[in-house]
């Protein structure tokens, strides 16, 4: 039956004109969970204006929508509910959509919708809203299998801007940041939703939690808003911690972990700055330090070879746009003044959409920045992630749903 619906799959892709690829985008972050794709973007194309495949009006959220064979799922708010769909990659219809109550209201006014990305896995779709509802639905029709009110159970703080955790899905758990006490960081069996463990008193802070790989062992690393939190996930017991957050306290650590080896690279805005960290089984040691390499609000970098690529600095100042050392944190070019926006890396690619509706292809190098093309896709207020697979990059503002052909 899957060889059968491979094969379905790509007769309708390739009749659409869309290349069929091995790569989906099934969770925040990519594949890979660090912002990386092997399926190739066409900066001719994206110079010439992406053809709209399809595009439709959009709930609230700051939520990403991820792609997951040959579907879209996309969370969002529509009134007093929040809406999780699965649509169909090619023509933008709903195959099946779920809805439950929600009454969050932003404190600030921002945006009421929810903010974390689905993540699919094992055939099932997981979701985390603003108010802390951890779900998981079935792939195939939506249906609800079991769901986890973190809010209401661990009494957690709603923070800043709500709950904000993607869910991680690794060996049979679904991790998030919960931020309550003795549950700043928990894992769910992804199974029926019973509890597997929760540790620390942190609050969640905005990251999402990521997988690495210390010798034989497998790591969750979370950036609460106290800093880096490691967990061995098979048995919930804590690895190294480094405490890295803002001395003021409207702050927030937002953009997740990157790894590489037994490295970490942590960032954050406010005055934090950045850090490179030397993992080891029991302690975590700074490389290197500073407020001036990188210095990210809310925008995960990449990392290809040596070099970090990123924003820098916060939304309401004009952000730079970096390339920056890995080992050493020098700055190696900056485009000041370049504006905010969220990034990803295909290939030798550098794929970034703007908060002001622009999707910019630059070339990845540490030499000097070379625009390749750029492109007005969506309209301003663009703060979600984007996808990439299968040919189409999709994405959102405040308004509209968008997906794009790339090559």
């Amino acid at each position: 039956m899957r060889a059968i619906f491979l094969l379905r799959r790509s007769v309708a892709l390739l009749a659409t004109g869309i290349t069929v690829l091995a790569e989906d985008w099934p969770q925040f972050l990519g594949p890979h969970r660090d912002g990386s794709t092997t399926n190739p973007v066409n900066p001719t194309v994206i110079g010439a204006g992406p053809a709209k495949l399809w595009g439709r009006k959009v709930g609230h959220g700051f939520s990403g929508p991820i792609i997951a064979q040959g579907r879209l799922i996309l969370h969002s708010r529509e009134e007093g509910e929040e809406v999780v769909e699965s649509i169909e990659l090619t023509n933008g219809k709903t195959q099946w959509r779920t809805a439950y109550p929600t009454h969050y209201v932003d404190d600030f006014g921002f945006d009421d919708g929810p903010r974390g990305s689905p993540a699919v896995s094992d055939s099932k779709v997981f979701t985390f809203g603003a108010e802390g509802r951890l779900t998981c639905l079935n792939q195939a029709d939506g249906k609800e299998l079991w769901h986890v009110d973190t809010l209401s159970r661990f009494s957690s703080d709603k923070g800043f801007f709500g709950l904000a955790s993607s869910p991680l899905v690794s060996g049979g758990l679904v991790m998030v940041n919960i931020g309550g006490a003795g549950a700043g960081v928990g894992a769910f069996k992804a199974l029926d939703g019973t509890l597997a463990w929760k540790l620390t008193d942190d609050e969640a802070g905005y990251a999402s939690p990521v997988m690495a790989k210390l010798g034989s062992d497998d790591l969750a690393l979370f950036f609460t808003r106290a800093g880096l939190v490691s967990v061995h996930p098979a048995d919930g017991k804590l690895g190294p911690r480094f405490p890295w957050r803002s001395r003021q306290h409207a702050s927030v650590n937002a953009a997740s972990p990157l790894v590489k080896d037994h490295e970490v690279f942590l960032t954050a805005s406010y005055g934090t700055g950045a850090v490179l960290l030397n993992l080891t089984q029991s302690d975590s040691k700074p490389n290197w330090t500073g407020d001036s390499s990188l210095s990210a609000h809310y925008a995960t970098p990449v990392l290809v070879g040596n070099y970090l690529y990123g924003f820098h600095g916060r939304t309401e100042s004009k952000p730079a746009f970096r390339c920056v050392e890995w080992s050493t944190g020098k700055v190696a070019w900056s485009l000041d003044g370049f504006g905010a926006g969220t990034v990803a890396r295909s290939g030798n690619h550098l794929v970034l959409l703007l908060e002001s509706g622009e999707l910019v292809i630059l070339e990845a190098s540490e030499k000097a920045p070379k625009e390749l093309a750029r492109s007005q896709v969506l309209g301003t207020g663009t703060r979600s992630p984007f996808a990439i697979g299968e040919g189409v990059l999709a994405a959102r503002d405040p308004r509209q749903l968008v997906v794009l052909k790339i090559q």
